[in-house]
């Protein structure tokens, strides 16, 4: 199984006007745009999801659309409160259950989550810290979910090294 772990793009900074909690953040205009790039990256690589699963946040939600836009994914985004701020490990491997014959998953979060989500995956230890820029990609390669074994790192890209690729 192919995981791609996702942080989602760069999003308004501020609260006001239509924005009323964290949860509603959106992207802002240079964050679609990098995310967009990204996507287009990782099209050049020949990542093709099975799924793509979102924290329910608006900037997740949003990363996860140009994604599934411009890697032409036909599946439906699927939505987990588990990759929420301050969701566990656990409660994503349960979420992930229910889609066990799948074999390529973006997992489209936040920070600090998802960098202790790969952590978790690569079983580096609770000291271990791996941060995400906004709209950075990893890739983890599992034999089972929940891991029996370590996962192997496959790369980890930036959206300044994926710029270079297109």
């Amino acid at each position: 199984m192919k995981l791609y772990l996702v942080r989602h793009g760069i999003a308004q900074d501020r609260l006001g006007g239509a924005v009323q909690s964290d949860f509603q953040r959106p992207l802002t205009e240079e964050g679609k745009k990098e995310t967009h790039m990204v996507a287009l990256a990782l099209k050049k690589l020949n990542v093709q999801p099975d799924l793509i699963v979102t924290s329910p946040l608006t900037r997740a939600e949003e990363t996860a659309k140009i994604l599934q836009e411009v890697l032409s994914s036909k599946h439906e985004l699927a939505i987990a409160e588990a990759l929420a701020p301050g969701g566990t490990t656990g409660a994503i491997f349960k979420f992930l259950e229910k889609f066990d014959q799948i074999q390529e998953i973006f997992l489209v979060g936040h920070e600090p989550d998802i960098g202790r989500l790969a952590g978790q995956l690569l079983w580096c230890g609770s000291d271990f810290d791996m941060p995400f820029k906004k709209a950075g990609v990893c890739r983890i390669d599992l034999a089972d979910l929940p891991p029996t074994s370590p996962g192997t790192l496959k790369w980890f890209l930036t959206p300044k090294i994926m710029n270079s690729l297109i």
